[in-house]
């Protein structure tokens, strides 16, 4: 994925961070791989949800934008392996604070907490 220029309001680069990790999958596929090196039949036993094509869609954006690195040993059967790259290590912090917000108020089916006393 090129990286496009945003030159507009203060909010572009949320849209443009948003657009490289944004999806259904890609934010749990980096917090997998923030635990370490996984193979392609571990994320899919981690994320049981998503469709073996929607998951290699998922990786191959990622990788795209630069956030993951895919490494493929040449052996039979061939052995795939994906992790962070350096620049995928800078998103930590945001997807620990997604995780953090997610814990407190995220639960599916959970109604909204009130903030009225």
């Amino acid at each position: 994925m090129a990286h496009k220029r945003y030159d507009c309001s203060a909010g572009c680069p949320v849209e443009a961070t948003l657009e490289m990790i944004g999806g259904k999958w890609k934010g749990v596929v980096l917090f997998h791989l923030m635990e370490g090196v996984h193979r392609f039949s571990e994320l899919r036993r981690k994320l049981p949800s998503v469709t073996q094509r929607m998951l290699t869609k998922q990786l191959r954006e990622l990788e795209d934008a630069g956030l993951v690195s895919r490494t493929v040993y040449p052996q039979v059967p061939p052995r795939v392996e994906y992790s962070l790259t350096d620049l995928g290590q800078t998103l930590r912090p945001v997807i620990a604070a997604l995780k953090s917000w997610g814990d407190r108020h995220g639960r599916l089916g959970a109604a909204p907490k009130s903030s009225a006393a």
